[in-house]
């Protein structure tokens, strides 16, 4: 089977990007989910950052009576925690390190690359970041969970250098509180530098939350900026 790149749409906020934010959108959604987050972030002027927001593929989704929508892998149990499409999961994993070996291409190392993902996004950013054999600028986990857990053996001993900001919305009826709050505590036990957030909201972003991510990825562009 020949592999594709996955099709995205790319948002560059100046010339020249120093860094790169590969960011993944949530079950039945698209890369335009998330564009509109770019401009109330609040990133520096002065460091360009290229945004990719690529678009999954659709597939029948088994939860949902196989309807076929946009996602990153099947979903056959409400327990999010259970029975997972590995298939899928390697395979839309494979896409988004195409993306990231692209970035590499065109001049920014993977230590200027974020992954970022909400909800089914948040779960492929880290299990494609978890198993990077170089370290990434950063993962950002929005409404999230770990897929196979089971399979921490996998992680690669660089990902350890990778720094986490994860966030949950307390009310979350989609993926429990609990589910989010339980992978960040097992991250956290492995020894992963993660920042940790809670909000009061469903399964959604709200302003604060993009507030803190905004100030997150600065953080990390000041960190890799060039000299």
């Amino acid at each position: 089977m020949t592999l594709h790149p996955l099709p995205h749409i790319t948002i560059e906020t100046g010339e020249k990007p120093a860094a790169s934010v590969i960011w993944l959108h949530g079950l039945g959604a698209d890369g335009h989910d998330f564009e509109p987050v770019v401009p109330q972030l609040g990133l520096p002027a002065d460091i360009a950052v290229r945004f990719i927001f690529p678009h999954a593929p659709s597939i029948p989704v088994t939860l949902n009576g196989g309807y076929i929508m946009p996602a990153w892998y099947d979903i056959r149990q409400n327990d999010l925690g259970i029975e997972h499409d590995e298939a899928g999961i390697q395979a839309s994993s494979a896409g988004i390190n195409m993306l990231i070996e692209q970035e590499i291409m065109r001049g920014i190392p993977a230590d200027r690359i974020i992954l970022a993902g909400f909800s089914q996004g948040a779960a492929m950013a880290l299990y494609t970041g978890l198993r990077k054999p170089s370290p990434l600028a950063g993962i950002i986990v929005l409404s999230g969970y770990l897929l196979m857990p089971e399979a921490a053996a996998e992680y690669s001993q660089a990902s350890l250098n990778t720094p986490l900001f994860m966030a949950h919305g307390i009310d979350d009826p989609v993926v429990p509180f609990a589910l989010g709050d339980s992978c960040a505590r097992q991250l956290k036990a492995a020894g992963y530098q993660l920042e940790w957030h809670s909000y009061p909201m469903q399964h959604s972003v709200c302003p604060q939350e993009i507030n803190h991510i905004g100030q997150w990825i600065a953080e990390r562009l000041r960190a890799i900026s060039r000299p």
